[in-house]
């Protein structure tokens, strides 16, 4: 899936060897004041107010949230008609009485956006009157290995935190409640070969665990440390919170049943196998969550198992490649209802939907996806046997690369298959290599080759990562 990680971004990766060599409490100090700076942009007045509205509207009529989707929608084309370069000549919006037939009418009047559209002239998309100094600005993978310039405003990014946390809450933890995480952030240098292979973010009161170092030999300690350190959550990626749930289930040892609210999982598809193994281990619900990059939609998981969009954010579209009686499925076309940074309308994510037909069990009113069918890559195995899943972090600051995919056929080696941008040169070979070795550590062989096209599935799907010896075990 697309990428969702409600922890901070902490990474030893950009100057690994100094972290290497500072003392672990200093490195809990740096990931601490890391995660202060942090919490300061996204948990803001802001934050508190669009929490409060989301929770109040959850179980509102539908009528009220197409007429609130009419209204952002009408808003932010009028803003990208007269800021926005890109979309100057967009068409006016609808003034359909009907917030519904609004809303589609002024929808269909705009052509869908293409990723590699966006991808060759990303300053065509940002707003004209918005001064720089208020944007904030991230690169991002996304889901091919192709690297994306981002521009957020403040508030858009605290508005995803609120659908976060409206998930978290429903659980009743709250934003400073204790909580592991096992996300794709080097907390840990790859060189290390004793515990602790975690680091601490006093501030959040949030357990870092690394995901780059979770082999059979290691992963005693991570046991340990869950036993240990007190945590009312976990959160990351399925198939990270998958390999220490296994663990800890054949070592005899889960979690005492109650101890956890819930785990939460983003980032990756969320599969069957993994779901039932996580809850088994965790003594609690995993619920799953679904957003982007770019900050156009946010799908929370309820009970019933299905996603909710959250409306209020943004609005996804399904292109029709199958349709049933009880579903309609096909690629998605997202459109963020608040970014006015870089409005994207109708923006093709890559990622396939089944959005269901009849309302949802649960009650909640709304649209509900029964799957959203994105990444499900296999692991990379390191030589000391280490299972490693979501790497498309490697390729981060990887502008002039235009994509990329990990393949290993052995656990001693893996190729790196790229399509380079112009400006691809030595320096930008180099900045992948160290990106890999504090992922994957030293021992691994890695071989850079490139390509003019990475091959797709026969369903037409990417895969970032194609392993051998890291096919996902269920």
């Amino acid at each position: 899936m697309s990428f969702r990680n409600p922890s901070p971004h902490f990474t030893l990766a950009h100057q690994p060897r100094i972290h290497e060599l500072m003392p672990i409490f200093l490195q809990n100090l740096a990931i601490t004041i890391r995660g202060l700076q942090i919490a300061r942009v996204r948990y803001t007045s802001h934050f508190r107010r669009t929490l409060e509205e989301l929770e109040r509207s959850v179980h509102g009529p539908l009528e009220a949230l197409h007429e609130l989707q009419r209204q952002r929608l009408v808003g932010l084309v009028d803003h990208a008609r007269a800021n926005v370069p890109f979309y100057r000549d967009l068409p006016p919006p609808s003034d359909a009485r009907d917030p519904l037939e609004a809303i589609e009418r002024t929808l269909k009047n705009i052509p869908p956006l293409d990723k590699n559209t966006y991808a060759l002239q990303p300053e065509a998309f940002r707003a004209r009157n918005i001064s720089r100094r208020r944007l904030i600005r991230d690169v991002t993978s996304g889901t091919t290995g192709t690297a994306l310039t981002l521009w957020q405003t403040p508030e858009r990014v605290a508005e995803k935190y609120a659908t976060v946390w409206r998930q978290c809450r429903s659980f009743g933890v709250q934003p400073r409640d204790p909580h592991f995480s096992f996300g794709g952030n080097v907390v840990a240098p790859r060189s290390q070969t004793r515990p602790p292979f975690w680091r601490r973010n006093a501030y959040g009161r949030q357990t870092l665990f690394s995901v780059f170092h979770m082999s059979p030999a290691n992963l005693p300690s991570y046991i340990d440390a869950m036993h240990r350190i007190p945590a009312r959550y976990a959160q990351g990626y399925p198939s990270a919170l998958h390999l220490i749930a296994r663990a800890m289930l054949d070592a005899g040892r889960p979690l005492p049943r109650g101890r956890f609210a819930a785990v939460f999982t983003s980032s990756e598809s969320l599969l069957a196998f993994q779901r039932d193994a996580i809850e088994e281990a965790f003594g609690a619900p995993a619920r799953d969550y679904y957003s982007s990059s770019e900050n156009l939609v946010a799908m929370s998981e309820c009970a019933a198992r299905r996603l909710h969009l959250d409306m209020e954010f943004g609005i996804a579209e399904v292109e029709p490649e199958e349709e049933t009686d009880a579903y309609v499925r096909g690629p998605l076309l997202l459109t963020g209802l608040g970014n006015e940074a870089a409005p994207l309308f109708r923006y093709r994510i890559g990622d396939i939907g089944r959005r269901a037909k009849d309302p949802c069990p649960c009650g909640r009113p709304g649209v509900t996806f029964l799957a959203v069918d994105g990444r499900d890559d296999d692991y990379v195995v390191t030589p000391d046997g280490s299972l490693v899943g979501r790497l498309d972090h490697l390729f981060k600051d990887q502008v002039d690369v235009a994509e990329a995919q990990i393949l290993q056929e052995t656990k001693d080696a893996i190729e790196i298959q790229l399509v380079p941008r112009p400006g691809y040169g030595d320096d930008s070979r180099e900045r992948l290599l160290a990106q890999i070795r504090s992922r994957l550590g030293d021992d691994i062989g890695v071989t850079i080759r490139r390509v003019e096209a990475i091959a797709r599935e026969p369903n037409g799907k990417f895969r970032a990562v194609k392993s051998r010896p890291g096919r996902k075990l269920r």
